[in-house]
This record gives C-alpha cells, sequence and structure tokens, in this order.
C-alpha cells in the first residue's frame, strides 16, 4: 500500500482491463496531469499522508487495507479518537478524523473501491465520536491593523525585511490564505495560479485561484508609507529585480541575492509567529501559549476583525461564500452591535 498519490492509470488503465487504442494512448499524460490537478498541492499532501497512516495501522492491526471493509474503518477512526498511550499518540480531533475520512475516501475512489460513509459501522460509530468528543471551534487569534504595524516595525531593512513586511501587508490587507500569498506571480502567466496588477497611485489588483474558484481582490493604499501594501510590495521588486515569476522567493544565506524558487505557506506562518511574538503582542501570557495563538490565518482572521465597513465587503474580500462563514472568522467583532433584546421591546 503506496502513500504516493493514485495516478490516472487507477482510473485509465493502460492495458489488462481496459487496453487503450492506439490513438487515445498520447492522451494519458494529459488525462494524468488533470488528476494530479483535481485538488491542491495542501490537500493532496494531507490525503496522501492520510492514506499512508492509515496502511501503517493495517499493518499493525494485521488487516487488509483494501478492499474497504466498513467494520475496519470504524475500528480505525476508534483508534483515532481513543490514542494510543503505549506509542504515545494524542487522540485526534473530531475534525481531524473526519479530514481522515475524507482523504480515505478519495483514495479508495481513485482506486475504484468507494468507501461508503453512511454504513452502519462507520456512521454510527462517528456520531458516537462527535457526541463524545466535540468541543468548540477554537480558531486562531487574530491580529489587527495596530498588531500589523508593531509586527512590521520588528524586520530590517535588508531585503529579507523588505519581502516579510510586503507578505504581512499584503496577506492582512487581502484577507489572503498562506497558500494564495506565496502563489503570486508578478505577472500573468499560463501555469498561474494567482497574479498581481499594480495600479499606481491607488492599490493592487490580486487575480487569485482559491477553494472556490477565480476571484479578485483589491487591496486599497494605506494611511502611511509604512503600512501601505502597494508601497511594500513596489519596494520588495525594485530591491529584489523581480520582472516575472513567482513574487515572493526565497533569499540566498547571504542576504544579498533572490533565488529564484518561489517561497513556501509554511514560511508565512512561522513569519507570523516570530514577529507577533518580537512585537510583543499578548505578553500577559507565557510565550508557550503564545506561539499558540498565531498562525498565517491570523491575517486572514484579522481583516475580517477589525475593517470598520460593511460586513458584505469584508465577506467579498474574503471570498466566502455566505455571511454566516465570515462571522467565524470575525474573532473580536462587536456581537451586540445589533440587538435585539431591546428591538424586541425589551
Amino acid at each position: 500500500m503506496s502513500g504516493q498519490p493514485a495516478d490516472v492509470s487507477t482510473v485509465i488503465p493502460a492495458g489488462g482491463a481496459l487496453p487503450l487504442a492506439p490513438h487515445l494512448e498520447d492522451l494519458v499524460e494529459t488525462a494524468r496531469s488533470y488528476a494530479k490537478a483535481s485538488r491542491s498541492k495542501n490537500t493532496q499532501h494531507a490525503y496522501d499522508a492520510d492514506w499512508k497512516h492509515f496502511g501503517a495501522w493495517c499493518r499493525r492491526m494485521g488487516v487488509d487495507p483494501l478492499p474497504p471493509v466498513p467494520q475496519t474503518i470504524g475500528l480505525y477512526i476508534s483508534a483515532l479518537a481513543h490514542g494510543d498511550q503505549r506509542r504515545k499518540t494524542p487522540a485526534l480531533s473530531v475534525a481531524t478524523i473526519e479530514r481522515r475520512l475524507s482523504g480515505l475516501s478519495w483514495h479508495f475512489a481513485q482506486r475504484g473501491q468507494p468507501l461508503d460513509r453512511k454504513d452502519r459501522h462507520i456512521a454510527t460509530v462517528l456520531a458516537g465520536i462527535r457526541r463524545s468528543h466535540a468541543r468548540p471551534p477554537q480558531g486562531k487569534d487574530a491580529l489587527m491593523g495596530a498588531d500589523i504595524i508593531a509586527m512590521t516595525d520588528t524586520l530590517g531593512r535588508d531585503l529579507r525585511g523588505l519581502r516579510d513586511r510586503a507578505i504581512l501587508l499584503i496577506g492582512f490587507a487581502g484577507g489572503l490564505r498562506r497558500s494564495e500569498i506565496v502563489a503570486l506571480d508578478v505577472e500573468r502567466e499560463d501555469s498561474s495560479t494567482g497574479w498581481i496588477e499594480i495600479v499606481p497611485e491607488a492599490g493592487l489588483i490580486l487575480r487569485l485561484r482559491g477553494k472556490t474558484g477565480w476571484r479578485e481582490v483589491e487591496i486599497g493604499r494605506g494611511s502611511s508609507e509604512a503600512s501601505c501594501p502597494l508601497t511594500a510590495v513596489e519596494t520588495w521588486i525594485h530591491y529584489a529585480k523581480i520582472a516575472r515569476g513567482p513574487l515572493f522567493r526565497r533569499i540566498f544565506k547571504d542576504g544579498t541575492r533572490v533565488d529564484v524558487e518561489r517561497l513556501s505557506d509554511r514560511h508565512v506562518a512561522r513569519l507570523v509567529k516570530r514577529t507577533a511574538l518580537d512585537a510583543g503582542i499578548r505578553a500577559d501570557l507565557p510565550e508557550a501559549e503564545r506561539q499558540k495563538l498565531f498562525s498565517g490565518h491570523s491575517l486572514r482572521a484579522g481583516l475580517a476583525s477589525s475593517a470598520e465597513i460593511e460586513e458584505r465587503y469584508v465577506q467579498r474580500q474574503l471570498g466566502h461564500a455566505s455571511a454566516e462563514m465570515t462571522r467565524k472568522y470575525q474573532r473580536r467583532r462587536d456581537r451586540f452591535r445589533v440587538n435585539l433584546t431591546k428591538a424586541a421591546g425589551l
């Protein structure tokens, strides 16, 4: 049982059961690339890790991973929810268990053996896990506008500082996911999943392919040069001497040369954590607790929480299909702005 992604041969067998005519063989590689692109890289990486973990568990238990047996899956998710003290494996959250199920379902389907998640051996066990272990969602803390300014003040004026300042400001002002930040190109290319358009003196227009499809994000000028996303991006592009390709890139160890390679989205998460700590945000808490409060998502939640503007504009910026989803990101919003008690006459 391999942890590698299923290729198109699991969907379109090359030879054997479904032999391909010679004039169709050239399409196999094209179909393989489309099958690979059906999920984002992060999702595919998570699904592959889920598949690998399930395979290792099956080997330890002495059961076969294929074909999918609902009783086996029920035992597997029970083990995930309970944890294993002997192996020092902690119990997983309900959300993580459901994600694991999604990953397994995808891999089973690619192998032509779909998993019936409604089978009672799975559905009943999962319902019990939800009732016994479900907890209210705990999102990462939102970083407000003043926090972002304090965080950028901790950065130097070298190439790394210029790049990281632009990442924080554009990520916050655009309400972007960390994967969307690092996917941006300086200009549109055939393989682009996101690019920027600079509107002089006005701001930036980002065109992004996210979870819900393509969308446009408009980022206006800031109230000062120090906090302006447009200024930060233009300054980074100028000193990094970038004409095309990835907007945010790795920098060589000497700190004076910019690589051609695109920056990893993990850098955004590390950057947010480090600068939030350096800026003294939530200094009332022990450092170990502070490190757990912030992530790349703190930028996105911060915009939703701090923008004093009609909710529909925030919803559009974040690319949410519903206002309810936007409200989940509003960590510090005024929950009593609309007072139904008084409106009802009390």
